[in-house]
């Protein structure tokens, strides 16, 4: 502790000269790659940071087979992946496999390697709508919140996170970048940046969200010069990473007892989804209010909609006949 503390105060008075990280292989490459997404094709920045991350996975690991980038061949990219696979689940194999088409894709398109190569990836089949949205029960989810209803610091804080994941459904960069000027308390709204649409959504601030968000404001959070609204409460002061935001549920929800197989911001944001399930909401409502611009990406609620299932079931088809 006394390291870490120690750490961030040097690195704070600007005493601390951090090490120079090697050198990326094939970084002009990657540069172009990412630079090609956000101007070209108009990406999201967690797309175009997952896709980058998958890329430098694979020019790593190229780097050791001692070849030129333009020798680069359909077999190299299957051993990669292969090799890969072994720690992957299916579903970061496919995305894995989906980024190099695009990364590869673009290197053929400025020559950087022979043609072709991207077309002949294979990757695992993901069955659509294969696997469950899965997250704690709406009980499991009130007892998180009354767990962090305390007056300590950092209770408050967390409170207020845990509410914008569970009652408003929103994702981690959504809440990492949530800035003060965003909150209008005149009109009780609040501004939600969705990067994935490149568009803002208004929320309404409900009178218990609003009680959350004042009482960290007021009485918490560190007077400083951020924007954002959720900081770290320690010097030297920074808006919380989405790491940060995926450690910070996992540890809330590890002490309610919750025993899912996921357990970062997402799974709440899948609770809130079957909670908005539960209650009869309409799925043009739900998707509206997880800020989905398709009614596909809203279909797969429908797989927990056990209500609505056992009226299919209990449907019968000789009436019709």
């Amino acid at each position: 502790r006394f390291i870490r503390v120690a750490t961030a105060w040097l690195r704070f008075l600007g005493r601390l000269a951090a090490p120079t990280p090697g050198a990326t292989p094939f970084a002009t490459l990657l540069e172009a790659f990412a630079a090609s997404m956000h101007h070209e094709r108009g990406l999201s920045s967690p797309t175009i940071g997952k896709y980058t991350w998958f890329a430098r996975q694979f020019c790593q690991w190229f780097s050791t087979q001692d070849r030129l980038f333009s020798a680069l061949t359909v077999d190299d990219v299957d051993t990669f992946l292969s090799l890969q696979g072994q720690r992957w689940s299916r579903v970061s194999g496919a995305t894995a496999a989906k980024a190099l088409r695009a990364f590869l894709r673009y290197a053929e398109h400025r020559q950087w390697c022979a043609l072709g190569i991207a077309a002949a990836i294979e990757s695992p089949r993901i069955f659509q709508h294969e696997t469950l949205p899965t997250g704690p029960t709406w009980p499991e989810v009130q007892r998180l919140l009354e767990h962090t209803n305390t007056d300590h610091p950092r209770d408050i804080r967390d409170d207020a996170i845990l509410m914008l994941f569970a009652l408003y459904g929103l994702r981690s960069g959504e809440v990492a970048a949530l800035r003060c000027e965003q909150l209008d308390w005149a009109h009780e709204q609040v501004t939600i940046m969705r990067p994935k649409q490149h568009r803002s959504q208004l929320y309404p601030l409900t009178r218990a969200m609003g009680t959350a968000l004042l009482r960290y404001l007021q009485d918490v959070r560190p007077r400083c010069d951020r924007r954002e609204v959720f900081v770290t409460l320690r010097a030297p002061w920074r808006r919380l990473s989405a790491g940060a935001l995926h450690h910070l549920t996992r540890t809330r929800l590890a002490q309610v007892g919750y025993r899912g197989q996921h357990y970062g911001p997402h799974t709440l944001r899948h609770a809130c989804a079957a909670h908005l399930v539960a209650c009869n909401l309409s799925r043009k409502e739900i998707g509206d209010h997880l800020g989905h611009c398709s009614p596909y990406a809203t279909r797969i609620y429908a797989k927990v909609d056990l209500q609505g299932l056992r009226e299919v079931a209990r449907f019968d088809v000789g009436e019709l006949l």
